[in-house]
């Protein structure tokens, strides 16, 4: 089982300039001082040694990742990230008929914008079946590609698409996984997802604030991430950012990430939903924080933190 991301910042698209390309360049090029490059490969080594806020990009597709090892495509939520995706099954060559399963986490516009790019939905004889646990589920994307909006409405994109709407914490089998849904605390309502094949576990839990009773052992979602392989985990803020002004905002922070994974027993945790405005050294500069936080909380639990970015693989 493997994980894709094609999309992991939280609330809108963040932006690449000239400017953050011209700053990289230049630390590269100092950091090369001393340096002989004779081949390719001896460049392609050299740049291995840089930190990722140089060499990479956390990314500016808001939330879409791909769960890979079922029968059929497995999709959480469809931001723009959901484009990325869709260019690459057309790159893939002559197409087939396939089936695409898209589990939302809420029907907030940063997790459904991305669906009116979806190529994959233009194409006669593909189905898709979008899964959710709000009742308007379908009335959102109509809306969404209602002419006011969208030029092509959601009837005319050619295949077969198919709303479906699930009760939290009822247990499915769905593209050959076992998944179990759960109410968060976000505006409106979120849900997270729980995806079991082959005893191993992936949660997907983006767009949830933790809050009331979080100390307590009883705390409802410590069961939910009970033991995952990788629990996939909205940490948009800072702790202080969140303590300061963004309680209520229906996110959560990379403190409670750490301590909740901790006390579930999860084995790898990747923070997810990447604030938009921090850019790749902040970004950077966040995890190694939560890192040295895992040090300080439960020096011996050998839990290990990623944060999410665009093109990132995990396998489980």
């Amino acid at each position: 089982m493997k994980v894709h991301f094609w999309g992991t910042r939280g609330s809108l698209p963040a932006s690449v300039t000239e400017g953050a390309v011209r700053a990289k360049i230049k630390k590269a090029i100092k950091a090369s001082q001393g340096q002989i490059f004779n081949d390719d490969i001896a460049i392609s080594g050299f740049v291995d040694t840089l930190p990722f806020s140089i060499r990479g990009c956390f990314g500016t597709n808001t939330s879409c990742i791909e769960i890979i090892g079922g029968e059929d495509y497995i999709l959480c939520d469809a931001g723009t990230g959901l484009r990325d995706f869709s260019n690459h099954i057309i790159q893939q060559g002559p197409q087939k008929q396939h089936t695409f399963h898209i589990f939302l986490s809420h029907l907030h516009w940063d997790h459904i914008q991305g669906f009116p790019f979806f190529i994959p939905a233009y194409i006669p004889h593909n189905t898709i079946n979008i899964y959710g646990c709000h009742d308007y589920l379908e009335a959102s994307f109509i809306t969404q590609q209602d002419f006011k909006n969208f030029p092509v409405s959601l009837k005319s994109m050619g295949s077969s698409i198919r709303f479906i709407v699930l009760e939290p914490e009822k247990v499915y089998t769905i593209g050959g996984f076992t998944v179990k849904t759960f109410q968060q605390k976000h505006p409106g309502h979120s849900y997270g997802y729980r995806f079991e094949k082959d005893g191993k576990s992936i949660v997907y839990s983006t767009d949830a604030e933790h809050k009331q009773d979080v100390e307590d052992i009883r705390y409802p979602f410590l069961n939910f991430f009970r033991n995952a392989d990788l629990l996939i985990f909205d940490a948009q803020y800072s702790f202080s950012e969140y303590a300061l002004s963004k309680e209520d905002w229906g996110h959560s922070n990379n403190l409670i990430a750490v301590e909740l994974s901790v006390r579930a027993g999860v084995k790898r945790l990747c923070m997810y939903h990447n604030e938009p405005t921090m850019d790749d050294g902040k970004l950077e500069d966040f995890l190694e924080k939560t890192r040295r936080y895992l040090t300080l909380y439960a020096e011996s639990y050998p839990l290990r933190i990623d944060l999410a970015y665009d093109g990132m693989e995990i396998e489980v």
